[in-house]
């Protein structure tokens, strides 16, 4: 197994891409191709670790390319005119089997449209999405468009509660996931256009589709683990999966202070730390590393632009699991 790396993505690249890759280069089986200019990749290897990728692993290994998209970019034109950039340059490795999946925390547009493009949608889907993995009680959630698409019809909110049904069923061995529509309420009458008419074409074709529709779930109920996945455009699923990450920040930090508040506090957590530690993991979404582009014919993997060395670390891992475990082949 191959796995690409665009080493030039993200806002912390190119130091968070590569010390995630060296961190996760001995805890997976593939080999890890980073994309992006030779020249500042070696460099930076030498900075951080004194050594060449290939004297850390011989399963590390360099395409050079000349040009980077950067955030400002627009997608369509960067995709079109950076041929030689590290994301164009990715998708048609993976297009042309150098690669089992593709990896970047790049600009999200450019990936979806590189995606879309360069390696090709399912077919009868109109809309590739983002289905990222959150925690839940006692299970986990995907939100699914969690960012790729922000204006959507109803039928694009059919497809994507579609696809989620397939990926938890083949990927999670969910036999019956439950499809929940994000909303400001329980009531079917609620919500604005988009949500009354998805509602209603859901309603409709879920039982034909094989989709467990379970109606409309408001935010707060999201995580309670009777829902294995919400469905909604990517403007609002992005809002909501920006606002989760920025609580479990919150959380983390104001736990943090407190303990450490005075030696009485300190004293008093250490018989509860196991807890506290386990709690930490539990909401941590680093640990769930990026999300998988479903609709498209071959893994794609967004990772959050902001990612740092451990968030890389875990989506380099995950990106591996999707490949082994099939979960885009078994969409097709």
């Amino acid at each position: 197994m191959k796995i690409l790396l665009d080493a030039m993505g993200g806002d912390n690249a190119p130091d968070a891409t590569i010390k995630g890759a060296v961190k996760a280069i001995n805890q997976i089986k593939a080999e890890l191709v980073l994309i992006g200019k030779e020249d500042v990749i070696r460099g930076k290897f030498k900075e951080l670790y004194g050594k060449e990728p290939e004297e850390i692993s011989d399963r590390f290994s360099i395409k050079n390319t000349t040009e980077t998209i950067e955030m400002e970019d627009i997608p369509t034109v960067a995709i079109k005119r950076k041929k030689d950039s590290s994301m164009v340059v990715g998708f048609k490795m993976l297009k042309a089997d150098e690669g089992d999946v593709f990896i970047s925390a790049g600009n999200s547009g450019a990936l979806l449209t590189g995606a879309t493009l360069l390696v090709g949608r399912i077919k009868g889907i109109d809309r590739p999405a983002l289905g990222g993995i959150l925690p839940a009680y006692k299970s986990q959630l995907l939100l699914m468009d969690c960012g790729a698409n922000t204006n959507c019809k109803p039928n694009n909110l059919l497809q994507f509660a579609l696809m989620s049904t397939i990926y938890l069923r083949n990927t999670f061995g969910i036999e019956k996931p439950a499809i929940g529509l994000l909303n400001i309420g329980t009531e079917e009458t609620k919500g604005n256009e988009l949500t009354k008419e998805s509602y209603m074409l859901l309603k409709e074709k879920a039982e034909e589709m094989g989709i467990n529709f379970i109606g409309n779930v408001e935010g707060r109920d999201a995580f309670s683990g009777k829902v294995d996945a919400i469905i909604t455009d990517g403007f609002t699923g992005n809002i909501f999966l920006k606002a989760i990450e920025g609580l479990g920040k919150l959380v983390k930090r104001n736990l943090t202070e407190n303990l450490k508040k005075n030696v009485f506090t300190t004293i008093a957590a250490v018989p509860s730390m196991p807890a506290i530690k386990g709690f930490a993991k539990s909401v941590d979404y680093k640990s769930y590393g990026g999300a998988l582009f479903l609709g498209v014919n071959k893994p794609v993997v967004k990772a959050h632009g902001s990612s740092d060395e451990i968030l890389f670390e875990f989506t380099i891992k995950q990106a591996e699991k999707f490949v082994e475990n099939k979960a885009v082949p078994r969409m097709i």
